[in-house]
């Protein structure tokens, strides 16, 4: 049966597999960055930041020598940014211990940061013709539809069957392409709540369409609901019409980017409140609270916001790295220079539009 499963997918890949940029091309430097941008990301939004990224960096040691500033200002917008993050130090390793050349296994690609083992899989069958399996979201799906596996696919105890299933399904050629052709059977043939089961190459091969369950596969634990926090930021202003921006600390969520200072209310805390508290602990800094400027809804993987942005006056207060990597004084028109987080863009977003507005 596997031999059989595997002809007919390769063979519907070889027809219909979709004309991607990262796809012309042997080049771990290139398959990497395009796998690296591909997690938890749709490949429209991925198809001009990797133009982009290769324009400004052609090769391994172009990254490698770019300062992170650079880095993550290209990737804005992109989301993840510890993603970022781990792109520039791996092309730093790469560079400086490699000589510029990717290593060609999937044990030696995981020791790089932040590629794990269905990055590495990905990478070292791809780029290098290694006969190893991946297991991503869309290749989980495919599977425990193939299998009608009735096990909570988020348990570790599946996902480690659901490996061992990969590697035992693995064809004796064409790895890579076969590897390619399931994530792509799972994106958009066997998608997660309408599958198209009459277009499917492998229908005959697949129990869950027999048995009648596919809309009830991968079985996944109900999730928790999701918190929500209220954050206040500072539009603050100094004599100068300067606005004061923090970088957040380089590791952690968003960082190393950008943003209005600010925090998390704390129970019982109104707004302003909770504002001049966050700016005296992460900046040593008073302002006074002026009117509400906006305020953005955004969601996170794991738990969602309202930004509050208040207009604030600088009053007194030499600002101090306490909570913060780094801080600045800048005109309106710098703002863009700086990478900041989705939230804050609108931010910056209603004060060009306040701008142009006042001209």
């Amino acid at each position: 049966m596997h031999a059989d499963f595997q002809t007919d997918l390769l063979a519907w890949y070889d027809r219909h597999a979709a004309d991607l940029p990262w796809r012309s091309t042997r080049d771990s430097y290139r398959i990497w960055l395009s796998e690296v941008m591909l997690q938890q990301t749709q490949v429209e939004t991925v198809k001009p930041y990797y133009a982009r990224f290769l324009a400004a960096f052609p090769t391994v040691q172009d990254l490698a020598a770019a300062p992170l500033a650079d880095v993550l200002k290209l990737w804005e917008g992109l989301g993840y940014y510890s993603r970022a993050r781990h792109l520039h130090q791996t092309a730093q390793t790469v560079a400086r211990d490699y000589g510029g050349q990717f290593p060609p296994t999937a044990d030696e690609l995981q020791t790089l940061p932040g590629i794990g083992r269905y990055t590495a899989g990905a990478i070292a069958s791809i780029a290098f013709g290694q006969r190893v399996p991946v297991l991503d979201g869309n290749v989980i799906r495919v599977f425990a539809r193939l299998t009608d596996l009735d096990a909570d696919v988020t348990l570790p105890a599946t996902k480690d069957r659901l490996w061992v299933q990969a590697e035992a399904w693995l064809p004796p050629a064409r790895a890579g392409d076969y590897n390619q052709a399931l994530m792509e059977l799972g994106r958009v043939i066997c998608r997660p709540r309408h599958p198209l089961c009459r277009d499917c190459p492998v229908q005959q091969y697949c129990r869950a369409f027999a048995n009648g369950t596919q809309h009830q596969r991968p079985v996944k634990a109900k999730k928790a609901p999701t918190p929500h926090y209220d954050v206040s930021a500072g539009i603050i202003w100094n004599e100068h019409g300067q606005l004061l921006i923090a970088q957040r600390p380089p590791e952690g969520l968003l960082g190393g980017l950008w943003e209005f200072p600010g925090g998390k209310r704390e129970n019982g805390e109104t707004l302003p409140e909770c504002l001049k508290r966050e700016l005296r602990e992460e900046l040593a800094i008073e302002v006074e609270v002026g009117d509400l400027f906006m305020v953005v809804r955004h969601g996170f993987t794991h738990f969602r916001i309202t930004l509050h942005a208040f207009t604030c006056r600088y009053v007194r207060g030499e600002p101090q790295r306490l909570g913060v990597h780094d801080f600045a004084w800048v005109l309106p028109d710098d703002l863009r220079r700086y990478s900041f987080g989705k939230a804050d863009r609108e931010v910056i977003k209603a004060l060009e539009a306040r701008g142009r507005m006042l001209l």
